[in-house]
This record gives C-alpha cells, sequence and structure tokens, in this order.
C-alpha cells in the first residue's frame, strides 16, 4: 500500500520507516515526472541537479530542505505539492573551497518562486553570509508564482534584500539558463557576475507581448533580452556562451579567481611562469606613433602568467578592457584602454564598465593595474547629453575609493581629464610608471599648439609649417617621455621588456598595504 505521493504508506518497524524515507527522497530526487524531464531535455536545457553536478566538485553537494512542499491552497494548488517546491538548495566545494547554490527547478511550476521556494533560497542565501562563502543562483524559472499572490511578490523582497546585504562582502554570481522576466531580473542585477547561455536564456522586466501591446514593436524573446543583447548592448551579462557546460565551467574559473569573502585574500597558486621573464615582443607590439591601434590584449598576454586571463565584459564597451589574471600567482584585476575600438577613448559606458569592476575589486581584496593608452573623453553631444560628467565620475570615484594596491602603467598617449581619472599619482595610484613611449600632457600637441599658438599660426606667411614647427616645440617642451618623471609624477621610466618584473615586484611590497577611509555611514557615489 503507498501513500498518494508513491511512498511506503505507515512503515511499522525502523527498517519500514527507513524504507519509506529513502522512497521519499528518490521520488524528490527524480521530480515530478519523466514527461516533464523530457520537455526541458527538448528545450536543450539540463535538469537542475544536473546542473549542480557540472557547477560543484563530484560527491560533494549537500543539499537543503529537499521534502519541503508549500503550503497554499487554491487554484488546484492543495492537489500538487512536489517536493522542492521547484528549488534546489544547498553546499558544496569547487575546488575544494564551499560554495552555497540554489537552482530552479523548471519542471515544478516552471521554476516559479512561491512563499516556501522563496523561504528555502533566503534560508540558503543567510548561510552563504554567515559562511562567508560565494552564492551561486542557477536560474531557471517563470517569476512569481501568480497562484500565491502577493506572498509570492513578498518572496522576492526578501531575495533582493538579502543581495543588497550579502553585496561585498561573499561573491555572488547569477547564472542565467533559462526565462527570467519580471521583477525577478532583479536579483541578477544586484549580484557581482551575471552569465548567460544563447537561445536558451532571457531577461527582461516586460516581455515581447508587452512591448508591442504599448509600443506596437515585434520583438522576440533573444531579440529583446537574449545573451548576445545583454552582453553586446546591454552590459547587462558578463559573460556569454554557447551551452551549458562551457557556461558552468567558466563559473568553476572565475570562482578560483576570487576569495571566499571580503576578509580574505583571493586563493594564490604555484607560478611556473618566471618572475623575470622578459616580454621582448612588447618592443613590437606597440608602435611609437600614438595615431596607430594595435591590440592591448596582446600586452597583456605577454606579460601576465602563461598569458591567462578572464575578460569581463568582453563584447560591451570594448575601447575599454576589465579582466582578472595572475601575476606571479596573484590574483590582479586589470583596466586598459583598447587602441583598436574608438581608439581606446574613455565614453560612457566604458566608464561605467570599468567603475564596477574596479569596485568589485576593491570589496574583494584584488590589487588593480591600470595600462594606460587614453586620447581623452569621447566628444559629442550624446555623451554630454547622456551625461558623460556623471558617468565619468563613476569611474574616478571607484578609484578614489579603493584601497587596495593600485599600479598605473602608461604606455603611450595619456591626455587631460581621462589620464587624471585612469588612477594616475594625483588621485591616490600607489605607484606610477611609464614606457619611453609615453605622451602625458593635458592635450595632444596638435591641439595644443592650434590653442596655445593661433596668434602665430593666423599670421604666418606659411601657416601649415607654422602649425608644424610650433607642434614640434611643443612636444619637446611639454610632452618628452621624461617630463612628468622630472616633476615626480611618474615614478620612473621603464623598459617595456621589464614590465612583467617591475609589476610582480611592487605588488609584493603592497601586498600588505592598509589604507582607512575616513569613518562614514557610506559614500554617496555618481549615479
Amino acid at each position: 500500500m503507498t501513500n498518494l505521493e508513491g511512498a511506503p504508506a505507515e512503515a511499522s518497524d525502523v527498517r519500514g520507516r527507513v524504507a519509506e524515507l529513502h522512497a521519499i527522497r528518490e521520488q524528490a530526487r527524480r521530480g515530478p515526472s519523466e514527461r516533464a524531464t523530457e520537455a526541458q531535455k527538448a528545450k536543450g536545457k539540463l535538469t537542475a541537479r544536473e546542473r549542480i553536478d557540472l557547477l560543484l566538485d563530484e560527491g560533494s553537494f549537500n543539499e537543503m530542505e529537499p521534502l519541503r512542499r508549500h503550503r497554499a491552497t487554491g487554484f488546484g494548488l492543495e492537489a500538487k505539492r512536489p517536493y522542492t517546491d521547484g528549488v534546489v538548495t544547498g553546499w558544496g566545494t569547487v575546488h575544494g573551497r564551499t560554495v552555497f547554490v540554489y537552482a530552479h527547478d523548471f519542471r515544478i511550476f516552471g521554476g516559479a518562486l512561491g512563499e516556501a521556494h522563496a523561504t528555502k533560497i533566503h534560508k540558503i542565501m543567510d548561510m552563504a553570509i554567515s559562511a562567508g562563502a560565494p552564492l551561486v543562483s542557477l536560474n531557471d524559472g517563470a517569476g512569481a508564482r501568480i497562484q500565491e499572490g502577493v506572498s509570492a511578490l513578498a518572496g522576492y523582497g526578501g531575495i533582493f534584500q538579502r543581495n543588497t546585504k550579502a553585496s561585498g562582502v561573499i561573491p555572488q554570481i547569477s547564472v542565467m539558463l533559462g526565462p527570467c522576466a519580471g521583477g525577478a531580473a532583479y536579483s541578477p542585477a544586484l549580484t557581482d557576475f551575471v552569465f548567460m547561455v544563447r537561445e536558451t536564456s532571457q531577461m527582461f522586466i516586460t516581455g515581447p507581448d508587452v512591448v508591442q501591446a504599448v509600443t506596437g514593436e515585434k520583438v522576440t524573446q533573444n531579440g529583446l533580452g537574449g545573451a548576445d543583447v545583454h552582453a553586446e548592448t546591454s552590459g547587462v551579462c558578463h559573460f556569454a556562451y554557447d551551452d551549458e557546460e562551457t557556461c558552468l565551467e567558466e563559473v568553476r574559473y572565475l570562482l578560483s579567481l576570487l576569495p571566499q569573502n571580503n576578509r580574505e585574500n583571493p586563493p594564490a597558486v604555484e607560478a611556473d611562469d618566471p618572475v623575470s621573464r622578459r616580454g621582448d615582443s612588447l618592443l613590437d607590439l606597440v608602435p611609437a606613433d600614438g595615431n596607430r591601434p594595435y591590440d592591448m590584449r596582446k600586452v597583456i598576454e605577454e606579460i601576465v602568467d602563461d598569458g591567462e586571463y578572464l575578460e569581463v565584459h568582453e563584447r560591451w564597451a570594448t575601447n575599454i578592457i576589465c579582466a582578472l589574471t595572475r601575476l606571479d600567482g596573484q590574483v590582479v584585476g586589470i583596466i586598459a584602454n583598447q587602441p583598436q575600438s574608438l581608439a581606446g577613448v574613455l565614453d560612457i559606458e566604458a566608464s561605467e564598465k570599468s567603475a564596477r569592476f574596479i569596485q568589485m575589486c576593491d570589496a574583494f581584496n584584488i590589487p588593480l593595474v591600470t595600462f594606460l593608452d587614453v586620447p581623452g573623453f569621447l566628444p559629442g553631444v550624446d555623451q554630454e547629453h547622456g551625461g558623460i560628467i556623471r558617468h565619468g565620475a563613476k569611474m574616478l570615484y571607484a578609484y578614489c575609493n579603493a584601497t587596495v594596491p593600485r599600479i598605473s602603467v602608461i604606455l603611450r598617449k595619456a591626455y587631460g581629464g581621462a589620464y587624471i581619472v585612469m588612477d594616475s599619482q594625483s588621485i591616490g595610484a600607489d605607484l606610477t610608471y611609464a614606457w619611453p613611449t609615453n605622451e602625458i600632457a593635458v592635450m595632444g600637441a596638435e591641439g595644443a599648439a592650434n590653442v596655445i599658438f593661433r596668434r602665430q599660426i593666423a599670421d604666418a606667411d606659411d601657416p601649415e609649417a607654422m602649425r608644424a614647427r610650433m607642434v614640434k616645440e611643443y612636444k619637446s617642451e611639454l610632452m618628452h617621455p621624461y617630463y612628468a618623471a622630472e616633476r615626480g609624477l611618474v615614478d620612473d621610466v621603464i623598459d617595456p621588456a621589464d614590465t612583467r618584473e617591475v609589476l610582480i615586484r611592487s605588488l609584493a611590497m603592497l601586498r600588505d598595504k592598509h589604507a582607512d577611509l575616513p569613518s562614514r555611514k557610506h559614500g554617496n557615489p555618481p549615479q
């Protein structure tokens, strides 16, 4: 005889009770039905438990509340009370370190959030904060469970509050593996990193039907909120991949570069790459002519351990590079202008991208290395009306507020306010180095000459010849490679081939740096 859930009924001894337990647990593990599992697979998606198995070290998962069921009534809910209530929660390890996780099970109520479902998530979030370990959410849900009304909405409020409480305390990673619509999308937006899978994951506040009804615009789910849209256009997504397996493997890699919490340093590893390895190829990678582009990624590859790094927001705001990597086995964050995209200028999106990355690195004790080759801020009506002053100030605020070790290397151009904003010595960089190709100035020589010598050029018999002579004079007087070093604005001018060794030895000296900020509740950063 069995009960309504398919488990043995009224077991009379301990062995019978244990058998009953195993039957119930097996049912919870299998999920609602084979049909529901087949439907999930037909969409090209893994089940919640398969995803957890890929994320965590083999055999390390400890599930919390697998037997939880909702208590809601009405609309037929009382007759449908599956175990887990549509979310699998627990903890395990990634590379041997504790990680907390929750995964929506789309096979149960479409992964929709109800009161019991939310309570499970709240509990695992509280445990992650208390234990001081990263939290990974595997998102595949249809939003709030409409049948439970406002109780479901209140569950989201509890998640948002905990996301904010955990911000800067433990790493929070959101992995989008299915739909995430409406208010549910704000939880990933509050976390440190968002991963998405192409074709199967979407994020939007209002769906395509509502958009069409209100604005008349026709758009698909992927066209509105797919992985590529958020990776390239909105900047909501930090990483986008073609399949779940690759996505979850990259989540594991990211976790290997992050500390457990804000009281620890990132994990160091033994480095096989010699500290003193010279980067002679750098002498050919970066042209002396400031108008010629090059790929800053190749510069980074030449300097960091084994040429390996993880680029954040690779396809959004491509005029600046933000990456996590290692130097002599120690994790560092890199911010670098990319001359191949918009000549490496700073604009609204580049400022926002780098500001958030700087804040993340500072929160989790990751030293910052900045490579400068910046001609200035992007001019234009759209940029000014879009608030480049306000957005550019975000980057400036983030640097000025950061207390981790900060080192800047000026490769070529460093002009105007953009030079100051990008962690110059005057805003608190601990050390500033420059290559002999550096040009540090208020503006480019051509523009400066046109301003300073405007009258002489206009009155000359040959204005173009006079302009060329004045440009040359300005460069020789105020833009030669040692001008800033002579005034103490640069700590040293170094051989580009020695950059790796100089950075490693400088970071080693700064490893125990301690800096106190003024006592305050919190700052009021520009928005």
